[in-house]
């Protein structure tokens, strides 16, 4: 792909107004918005961020829900030349501090349910300036940060004139998007997105496998935050005109119903998890009539949960797998030709690879770590050479996941290269989650690996070793009072000792053997 101008946010959205489609419909969240409506607000952000003395480059970090505010702010960054910096909302004070402080922010943008933690989280950004709410009153901010509201910085924009709403012209190769991940190492990371990346994934996963097209309505479980989701919600039905369903509340069965019922989506995005919750609901069957098309991303989708997900509510699910440091998918199932249990074929425009130990690409039938190699891939970690130089081998990722490739040239998921897993399609730690469990009185050791449930899905289960009384209750609400809910062990076995090797090193692969046997799991609560 060419490194000549391109911007990702002209590309998005205002190019629909100039070729003819502003009168298309392509957001439907708290209110709906055509083309040229969308195309209104997102300049008028534009010219706003410029007002606030952004220069290119600057980051605005997003603690916001999927709403016109985030959708129209993430395409403002965009067009202004800025970098967009979407970051989860289920991370605590702590944690949104420190990747705050890490991007180096000069804005935050941030939905009022979230004020409290992220009024705390400012405190130790040194960089910041602007501190943005999208309710009502403005937030209390620290010594030289300036606080507005949403309707404040809209009307900002407005006064700020027309020149400042155009979009930058930026180059393919400039930054666009960071999206903080903890990847293939524990701390999370921000990987580094061009322009150029954004195209490229809506031009080989979007058009060859999904097969968008301007009359699809797209519906994604996974957020905005996600690389998943931002691609599902946002860059592919804007690639090609078509429309998007944004849901700030968090997804469940029953808001899923509701949805589908109200905005008839085409393409459903979800992840296994979710999938499992669908299919052990009481929804009517006819749910999801309208839709032509499932997705799944984020762990291994299994087999008998996507037959009988298929059966009962009437699409096809095609499985893949991306990550945040490729942007989205690039080995996916395709429409027509899915292959349960696999993750499918390489996505039109990647290269894989599956390497052992010394680099060496091995045989069909050999188990392999899986290295990809696109346009999409980030340009590495802000400010983590150590990690860049492990996970960006030159022109390939290394995704830290193990594969094997059958004879007719379909990938099955082996698992993780190392020790992190993934709670709902999201990585975990284990590292991060004994950390916390070890700051109870009455825990003296603990490791936490994954265990596999019902529906095939990795959970993660917490082997305690007690010093004192303590319920299973009682340390999982420990893990969801100082980490982000989806990190807390969902079950917690107590042993008398962990395994380990004379010279005292936890045996990991023995405790996944412990809680494998379902007898073992004496002690815990339920997802």
């Amino acid at each position: 792909m060419a490194s000549g101008e391109f911007n990702a946010g002209d590309w998005l959205v205002h190019r629909h107004v100039r070729e003819g489609r502003g009168d298309r419909v392509a957001v439907r969240g708290a209110a709906t918005l055509t083309y040229a409506e969308l195309a209104g607000v997102v300049g008028t952000v534009t010219a706003a961020l410029r007002a606030l003395g952004l220069r290119r480059d600057d980051r605005v970090v997003f603690v916001a829900n999927d709403d016109v505010p985030l959708f129209a702010g993430v395409l403002a960054a965009f067009c202004g030349g800025f970098v967009a910096v979407p970051v989860s909302t289920m991370l605590g004070d702590k944690e949104l501090g420190e990747i705050i402080a890490d991007s180096g922010a000069a804005v935050v943008v941030v939905s009022a349910e979230y004020g409290p933690q992220v009024q705390r989280a400012v405190a130790g950004a040194p960089e910041l300036r602007h501190l943005v709410c999208d309710g009502g009153a403005v937030l209390a901010a620290p010594d030289g940060v300036t606080s507005w509201t949403w309707a404040e910085l809209i009307g900002l924009g407005e006064r700020a004139g027309a020149v400042a709403a155009e979009p930058a012209a930026t180059p393919a190769d400039a930054w666009a998007l960071w999206l903080y991940t903890s990847g293939t190492t524990g701390s999370p990371k921000g990987a580094m997105h061009r322009h150029a990346n954004i195209r490229h994934v809506c031009e080989t996963y979007g058009q060859q496998v999904l097969g968008i097209r301007s009359d699809d309505i797209c519906f994604s479980i996974a957020k905005l935050f996600f690389a998943y989701g931002i691609g599902n919600s946002m860059f592919f039905p804007l690639s090609v005109g078509a429309a998007t369903v944004l849901e700030p509340r968090r997804p469940t069965p029953a808001v899923t119903a509701e949805r589908a019922a109200g905005d008839r989506p085409t393409l459903f995005f979800g992840v296994p998890t979710f999938y499992a919750a669908l299919l052990g609901s009481d929804l009517p069957d006819d749910t999801f009539a309208s839709v032509r098309l499932g997705t799944s991303a984020g762990e291994a989708l299994p087999a008998p949960l996507q037959q009988n997900f298929s059966r009962r509510f009437g699409f096809e699910i095609i499985d893949g797998i991306g990550s945040t440091e490729a942007l989205h998918i690039f080995l996916s199932n395709r429409p027509g030709s899915v292959r349960p249990g696999t993750t499918g074929l390489p996505v039109p425009g990647y290269d894989i690879e599956l390497r052992d130990v010394s680099g060496a690409c091995v045989s069909d039938g050999e188990p392999g770590s899986l290295y990809v190699r696109g346009q999409s891939i980030a340009l590495g970690y802000w400010r983590r050479t150590g990690a860049s130089r492990t996970v960006f081998a030159g022109e390939w990722l290394n995704t830290g996941d193990t594969y094997v490739r059958s004879p007719e040239g379909f990938y099955v998921c082996l698992g993780r290269s190392n020790d992190l897993l993934k709670a709902g399609g999201i990585w975990v730690s284990p590292s991060e989650v004994e950390s916390r469990l070890l700051e109870h009185p009455a825990v003296a050791e603990v490791a936490v690996v994954g265990v596999t449930d019902a529906y095939g899905l990795d959970k993660p289960v917490a082997c305690v070793v007690r010093r004192g009384e303590v319920a299973a209750e009682e340390l999982i609400q420990w893990c969801r009072d100082g980490l982000a809910a989806f990190k807390r062990p969902r079950q917690v076995v107590f042993l008398d000792a962990l395994p380990k090797t004379a010279t005292g090193k936890l045996q990991r692969f023995k405790v996944r053997e412990l809680v494998s046997d379902r007898s073992a799991l004496m002690e815990g609560v339920g997802p």
